[in-house]
């Protein structure tokens, strides 16, 4: 296990560098400090679930490897170290004397640590979210003072605009920053503090300061941010007079008080949350030119406290943001009915409810915690305790100071009358509420990708379905397997479209506008566009070039409901309610399945990732989306191993738990579903890596007891598909319907096994009677080497009919004895077609009687041409003479 390890006390340097170490190495876990500062904890509080820390009571009880310290040279003692542990120090101070000869070190001397990382993951092109790469920012802002100290580096401001180019955030970023004032900054801090008076607004806190500051040289803009940070206001006004004029920097917290629309009315500007003004004074009479100077700054701050009150937007409360009628449980419900409800509605979170009183807030990671250690405890034992909860009237300044201060990210909405609970917030709805959204840096656009990948009919289809779901205003996405190989560089033309809506309804929408038919699943809310008929018509709609084939154009779209999926219990089919995109998404197996592209209007092209699916494919991970996914649907053990090895990616450490765990159930799996899987194995160009991890992992051995992969399985397939004869036989029949690949697959895998085991396995899998009967034959042909050796021609010929051509060809191939090879071929070439000239015409015309004996006749004339005993039809005609007079005699 390799760490990722940084100071307690920590501040924002130190946990960006934590992340930033984290993004480069991709294995290793950034273990959390137990204490921070008091801004980097308000900032986890807040988004701490979009970020990969692991507090150190969560790590796995394994042995600690190596470790990363990043930011400090002073190691702490974990369990799990050893004398072995490699230790390596990534840091921006002067190596220290004291450091042990066995440890490895990389310093560098820029403003922040957090520089070394940022420097490599913008060499890397590394994908930041808005989250990662805000988090970055303030690592180097807060120790270089936002660039600021001299211990500056022109790499520090490389990265920091590296940050800003891929979308960390200034606005969040400068709520947590700190910088120290100079002493001259001091003396005027300590003035406007005692001139300081607090207005209340719409609810709204605002401090108003003034103070005359003759002879200052240094910024205001510091002594704002921390008046600012110390009575914490949601708007501050401060008024300088300056050798230059009054001077007023206002800064602002929230929405609702644009200090720039403010300040417009004195001449100034800047944005809505930081803006400032510079008010000259005209010069006065030398007697009068401090009292004048002091009247005018009385009269301006008054003018300016006047102004506010029309100037200052009503809040956005609690009420307009939450969701009513919240999910609530009883501190005594018990873990395997609290499973049940997370996997219905998949919230994060659910308030603990004590005759109508809170009494504390349940996670889903507490759940999967008591899952992972085989627990049933009552909500009680694994809630977090706390009366936390709101009112709809509360403002959502608020709601984010009690999340920041609780650690909620559910909070419950009481009302203020009834004491009732009337609905639950979330951080998710804080966050799209006070967060902008900057599509060009936030989003990754894949419309270029998307437009050159799929052919022009495919695209134009695709364009002309979206422009119709937008008209009806329905949010439409391209989901799934789709978006995970075009961001492979593998796209395929096939592809299913969700919709934010009613899928039915949009496809009757498009029936009635292009024609075509529709076909339905209520239950499911899905849809069929079947457009094989209008293929024509709907080129035309696309506008295209008229010399396109129209067979570009699938013969029908499948459109689906967004929804979510819940389990009655393990391995039943789901029971379906519509739902959001999100949620849709989350219902899926794996994190790199779950990405989706929305097609609809000015979002068109726009990548969708709620589960970090981008992140974990290009760390080339497969994740599971929660701890009960194995437990919902078994088979997804097979796809994970499926996935990896096709993408050559690895499985995640807590994913490989939750398979071990959830293995006995596969047994439970139908064994049409098993099949399934397994044929979509075989059908892979990695097959045979496939069923050695599968083996590796005792996953066969979960399917039945007795089914194994070994390296002789390896071999035989590989022959198989390699065999030089395959050019000499046309399967029918059974090639028809299943792949030639997956047919030789279970061949070559269930070749050699006892009979009996080979039925058990051909029940257990549900194979199909004809290819049941393939494998029986072949390994019963095998069986019989040395006996259809000791066989004349004929006798062979009339044994090997009986056998299914596949099975002939594996045993050709596979059989240790290559005169068998030669025999076989033999037969496929030439026996088989040979055909006496007599038939059962001739023997009518001789007045035979119909019945057994023209059966024994003709079986016995072939038999002479193939072992060479007649070879022209007068030979012919003296043997059946020969024969007849034989049978009369008889």
């Amino acid at each position: 296990m390799h760490l990722i390890l940084t100071h307690e006390q920590a501040d924002f340097d130190a946990i960006a560098s934590l992340l930033g170490a984290y993004l480069v190495n991709g294995e290793a876990y950034p273990v959390l400090p137990r204490r921070v500062n008091r801004n980097v904890r308000a900032f986890l509080n807040l988004y701490g679930p979009e970020l990969p820390f692991v507090p150190v009571q969560d790590l796995p009880a394994q042995p600690i490897e190596s470790i990363t310290l990043v930011d400090t040279q002073s190691l702490i003692t974990l369990k799990g170290m050893s004398t072995h542990t490699r230790i390596h120090i990534i840091d921006h101070h002067p190596l220290r004397d004291d450091i042990p000869n066995d440890w490895t070190t990389s310093i560098e001397n820029f403003g922040a640590c957090t520089t070394l990382f940022v420097r490599d993951l913008a060499e890397r092109a590394t994908h930041l979210s808005m989250v990662f790469s805000t988090l970055l920012l303030l690592g180097i802002y807060e120790d270089t003072g936002s660039l600021s100290y001299a211990s500056t580096t022109p790499t520090d401001a490389r990265a920091v605009a590296h940050l800003l180019e891929v979308g960390a955030n200034l606005r969040i970023a400068t709520r947590y920053l700190n910088p120290p004032l100079t002493s001259q900054q001091r003396v005027v801090y300590e003035r406007l503090l005692a001139s300081s008076e607090k207005i209340t607004i719409h609810g709204k806190n605002i401090i108003v300061a003034s103070t005359t500051a003759e002879g200052m040289t240094d910024e205001i803009s510091s002594i704002a941010h921390k008046i600012r940070d110390l009575l914490d206001p949601d708007g501050l006004f401060l008024l300088v007079k300056t050798d230059e004029g009054i001077r007023i920097v206002a800064r602002s917290t929230t929405d609702q008080i644009n200090v720039a629309e403010i300040l417009s009315k004195f001449g100034g500007g800047g944005h809505d949350r930081a803006a400032a003004a510079l008010i000259r004074i005209p010069p006065s009479p030398a007697d009068q030119g401090s009292s004048n100077a002091a009247g005018m700054l009385d009269q301006i701050r008054q003018q300016l406290i006047n102004n506010l009150p029309s100037q200052i937007h009503p809040p956005v409360t609690v009420g307009e943001i939450m969701s009513p009628r919240p999910q609530v449980i009883a501190p005594d419900t018990p873990t395997y009915e609290l499973t049940q409800l997370i996997q219905k509605y998949g919230y994060e979170g659910y308030p603990v409810v004590q005759d109508g009183k809170v009494i504390g807030l349940l996670t889903r990671r507490a759940v999967d915690r008591a899952i992972a250690h085989r627990l049933n405890l009552p909500a009680s034992s694994l809630m977090e305790a706390g009366e936390y909860t709101v009112s709809p009237q509360d403002p959502i300044e608020h709601l984010q100071r009690l999340m920041s201060t609780s650690g909620w990210g559910q909070v419950p909405v009481v009302d203020s009358s009834t004491k009732k609970i009337i609905g639950i917030v979330t951080r998710t709805d804080l966050l799209k509420t006070i967060t902008p959204v900057v599509p060009s840096r936030d989003q990754i656009q894949l419309a270029d990708r998307l437009n050159q990948a799929l052919p022009p009919l495919r695209l134009g289809l695709l364009k002309l379905i979206a422009a119709k779901a937008h008209q009806k205003h329905l949010a439409i996405f391209i989901v799934g397997g789709f978006v995970r190989d075009l961001l492979l560089d593998r796209p395929s033309f096939d592809f299913d479209l969700v919709v934010e809506g009613d899928a039915i309804q949009l496809a009757r929408f498009l029936a009635s506008q292009y024609g075509g038919k529709v076909t339905s699943h209520t239950r499911f809310g899905t849809a069929k566009w079947i457009i094989k008929s209008i293929h024509a018509e709907l080129m035309k709609q696309m506008d295209l070039d008229p010399d396109l084939k129209s067979g570009g154009l699938p013969d029908s779209i499948d459109l689906i409901s967004a929804r979510i999926e819940f389990y009655d219990y393990p391995t039943a089919l789901p029971t379906v309610e519509r739902s959001s995109i999100k949620l849709d998404l989350h219902r899926r197996d794996f994190t790199i399945n779950t990405m989706a592209i929305r097609l609809d209007g000015h979002h068109y092209g726009v990548l969708y990732d709620y589960w970090g699916g981008y992140r974990d494919l290009n760390r080339k991970m497969i994740r599971v989306l929660h701890s009960l996914s194995f437990v919902d649907d078994p088979t997804r053990l097979l796809r994970a191993v499926r996935f990896e090895q096709r993408f050559g990616f690895q499985i995640e450490e807590r994913t490989l738990q939750l398979m071990d765990d959830a293995r006995p159930l596969v047994r439970q799996v139908s064994g049409d579903r098993i099949r399934h899987e397994i044929n979509l194995i075989l059908a892979e160009e990695l097959s045979v890596k496939m069923l050695a991890r599968l083996e590796e992992l005792d996953l066969l051995q979960s399917i039945h007891p007795e089914l194994y992969w070994s390296g002789q399985h390896e071999t035989n397939l590989s022959r198989l598909l390699q065999s030089p004869y395959r050019n000499q036989w046309n399967f029918i029949g059974l090639a028809e319907r299943e792949q030639i690949k997956v047919i030789l697959g279970y061949l070559a895998w269930f070749i050699g096994y006892p009979a009996d085991s080979i039925q058990e396995l051909c029940e257990r899998l549900r194979l199909p009677s004809d290819l049941k009967h393939a494998i029986l034959a072949s390994n019963h042909l095998l069986n019989q080497i040395n006996i259809l050796t000791a066989m004349k021609p004929g006798e062979i010929t009339f044994h090997l009919e009986k056998v299914p051509d596949i099975a002939l060809f594996a045993v050709q191939t596979l059989s240790p004895d290559p005169q068998i090879g030669q025999i076989i071929t033999q037969f496929n070439l030439e026996w088989r077609n040979i055909r006496p000239f007599t038939t059962g015409d001739d023997l009518r015309n001789m007045k035979l009687p119909p019945g057994p004996l023209y059966r024994n006749l003709l079986t016995q004339l072939r038999a002479a041409w193939i072992d060479g005993k007649i070879n022209d039809i007068e030979s012919e005609k003296k043997l059946l003479h020969d024969l007849l007079r034989t049978s009369k005699q008889a």
